[in-house]
């Protein structure tokens, strides 16, 4: 009994002084953050392709467009900062533009998600203390750190399933991990399926489902076995320095954090510096300062580099490629450089209907499927395209697992196991018809 005591006089103190200090980081993340105390949310929506053309232009000027640049008929969210709020809702009601406000300033909403974010980091703490074995906690969103952490420990715990290579670093140094699964040792006789998530950084549901992923396969292989009968290949950060800026500095932002010479802006969008059709479709900007800038050349990225060199070793055998992204319940596929079926379009939209399919009849959660320039609008220099167009990866989607929260992108902590669960459903759609067909 008085074990019992001592444990739960313990289990006070740990839990006061944790919440106490965590009060105290609430307060100090606040202050480092970009703020965004006046900024506005809208929804849009046209019915017009000229007038989504014009849409687009407002990129340059700051407006930033939540949801993809969607197709006729589609709301959009789009973020207007302080000096926009008037000429930009002027443009939308001169064009006759529907338009709605939803967030009328958006710094509350991101004040609260990191006071949510803390808050579930500290239980997550407050269990493993106490925990007998520590286990995946997607109860919070994880750091860089974190993730790389615990694929390590992954490699050491479990040597003949999976093993934890670094695919390369990132502009600032950290390390980009691949984990390479398989209980066959890849020895070439089985299908391979090669995911990547995280390379827009604001995106931080992304990462979170391929750790889930890599969780399951891993530390619970017997109950995942038809899994199994393919091998993986999973970077699940493709750009930790632009995602440990999201926690650190700026939640919004997109792009890595390399240094554009001859401009204060930095970063470039890693799903436009892929080299096939780089810079010769739409959706894309030379302007360094955009969020869509496309960078200087193709692969000029740190991050791409890498993505690229480890898709290159397993090319051959790859019959699956995925790219994780948020958000919008989407199953996109190529061609997304311009209005362009591929060639195997009939294919890419079965597989994406059996998935979208597994998805609803389990969850109710309704993702749609197609081609993603012409559901959703031009973008050039995509890895979806490069994977089907360089690697004739004739399986290859981008995926855009679902938002939440008042924005989207603040899909709140406690909304991770769910999102998880849903697409882990799709995956085993997904590898069950690639080891089945292949």
């Amino acid at each position: 009994m008085a074990g019992e005591d001592e444990c739960l006089v313990e289990l006070f103190i740990v839990m006061r002084c944790t919440f106490l200090f965590l009060a105290a980081l609430v307060a100090l993340t606040t202050a480092s953050q970009r703020s965004y105390d006046g900024y506005q949310v809208m929804t849009i929506k046209t019915d017009d392709s000229q007038k989504l053309d014009m849409l687009f232009q407002w990129q340059e000027q700051g407006i930033d467009f939540w949801d993809n640049l969607n197709s006729i008929g589609r709301p959009m969210r789009v973020m207007i900062p302080p000096n926009l709020q008037t000429d930009f809702p002027a443009f939308l009601r001169d064009n006759e533009i529907s338009h709605e406000l939803i967030i009328p300033n958006v710094e509350p909403v991101l004040e609260q998600e990191r006071k949510d974010q803390i808050e579930s980091r500290a239980r997550a703490m407050v269990n493993r203390r106490f925990a007998p074995r520590a286990t995946a906690d997607f109860s919070y969103y994880w750091q860089p750190s974190e993730i790389n952490a615990y694929l390590r420990n992954l490699a050491t715990e479990y040597p003949n399933l999976v093993t934890v290579e670094v695919a390369g670093e990132s502009f600032e140094g950290r390390e980009i991990l691949v984990a390479r699964i398989s209980n066959s040792n890849f020895d070439g006789t089985k299908p391979k399926i090669f995911i990547d998530a995280g390379v827009h950084a604001r995106e931080w549901i992304a990462p979170m489902s391929a750790l889930n992923l890599i969780h399951e396969l891993v530390e619970h292989s017997a109950d995942n076995a038809d899994f199994l009968a393919c091998d993986w290949i999973i970077i699940p950060t493709v750009n930790p320095d632009g995602y440990q800026y999201t926690h650190d500095s700026d939640r919004f932002w997109r792009k890595t954090r390399s240094v554009n010479q001859g401009s204060k802006c930095r970063g470039v969008d890693g799903n436009r510096n892929y080299g096939y059709f780089w810079g010769q479709g739409a959706g894309i900007s030379t302007n360094p300062c955009s969020d869509v800038f496309l960078g200087r050349e193709p692969h000029s990225e740190k991050e791409i580099q890498a993505v690229v060199n480890e898709m290159a070793k397993d090319a051959s055998g790859i019959r699956l490629y995925l790219s994780f992204h948020s958000y919008g319940d989407w199953l996109l596929f190529p061609w997304g450089y311009d209005r362009i079926l591929h060639d195997n379009h009939e294919q890419l939209s079965q597989v994406g209907e059996l998935v979208a399919e597994a998805i609803r009849t389990a969850h109710g959660r309704q993702y749609t499927t197609g081609n993603s320039a012409i559901l959703l609008y031009p973008a050039a220099g995509g890895s979806d395209d490069y994977a089907a167009g360089v690697h004739n990866i004739n399986l290859s989607y981008t995926v855009e697992l679902s938002g939440g929260g008042l924005g989207g992108f603040d899909l709140p902590a406690s909304q991770i196991v769910t999102v998880t669960r849903e697409i882990f459903t799709g995956l085993r759609a997904y590898a069950q018809y690639v080891a089945t067909n292949f």
